[in-house]
């Protein structure tokens, strides 16, 4: 109980830091209007062509980007957990918590249930801004909450790489540079904004066991078809299972690195 305690305390430290950052809200909530906005009416009129459709398997991209959209989101918000441990440490904070009578795990911890938290509260944001553009979602409103597990589960992932990273890394600038090395390829190497049809086959083979494409295909499937579990539940496992596991591997790299 003791660990579960502290790691809400220290969740609940980051979610009043991440509200109280009023331009850090407001670009979550604006960098999804300019994808779907601009890109998915763009790439929209392309679709539009029955040959592309079906040629791609695609017949709304704009329905077909928004679990992009939702992952891409979760993806770059993942790393705020590694930063927040640079910048604790930077301001001394970092050190009254190893001193404080709380269980050490709880401070990884508590970092990526607060970015699970606020992934799930970003998804909500998006799938109201997709809903506006048009976006039907085919499982209502039970399919939202099964996306929004997935995108959190997911952002967990991230959050423990990047607390992992941090654990040892001192300045957030090579911090930085090390997480968006590792994003940006995990994005454009995956089914999150394009069909693996309009891919090389090289680029195809990569997608299929990129991780991003196994965190797109159950909200995809959730978001344009129904409750096919077959497609459903391979991804949720693959996403669930990585989550648990970077989770322990963030806490014995963070142990480790602050007995050091």
């Amino acid at each position: 109980m003791t660990l579960l305690t502290d790691t809400w305390f220290i969740a609940k430290r980051e979610l009043i830091k991440f509200l109280r950052t009023k331009v850090r809200v407001v670009v979550t909530l604006v960098q999804p209007i300019l994808w779907l906005g601009l890109m998915g009416n763009m790439m929209g009129k392309v679709f539009d062509n029955p040959y592309v459709a079906q040629a791609m398997g695609v017949s709304n991209y704009m329905a077909f980007m928004t679990p992009g959209i939702i992952i891409m989101t979760v993806l770059f918000g993942g790393v705020f957990g590694g930063i927040s441990i640079v910048w604790d440490r930077r301001v001394g904070y970092l050190e009254k918590l190893l001193a404080a009578p709380i269980h050490r795990g709880a401070i990884p911890f508590g970092k990526t249930l607060a970015v699970m938290i606020q992934n799930g509260i970003q998804v909500l944001a998006i799938v109201g801004i997709a809903a506006a553009f048009g976006v039907h979602f085919e499982t209502g409103f039970a399919g939202i909450l099964g996306l929004m597990i997935v995108a959190m589960f997911f952002g967990a992932i991230l959050s423990s790489i990047s607390l992992s990273l941090a654990a040892s890394i001192k300045t957030m600038e090579t911090l930085m540079a090390i997480v968006n090395f590792l994003t940006m390829p995990l994005m454009f190497t995956s089914t999150a904004l394009f069909p693996s049809e309009a891919m090389p086959n090289w680029l195809a083979a990569i997608a299929r066991i990129n991780p991003v494409t196994y965190a797109v295909g159950p909200i995809r499937e959730l978001v344009l078809h129904g409750w096919d579990w077959s497609k459903i539940l391979p991804g949720l496992a693959v996403i669930v299972g990585l989550a648990i596991l970077f989770m322990l591997i963030s806490q014995l790299i963070f142990q480790r690195a602050t007995t050091d």
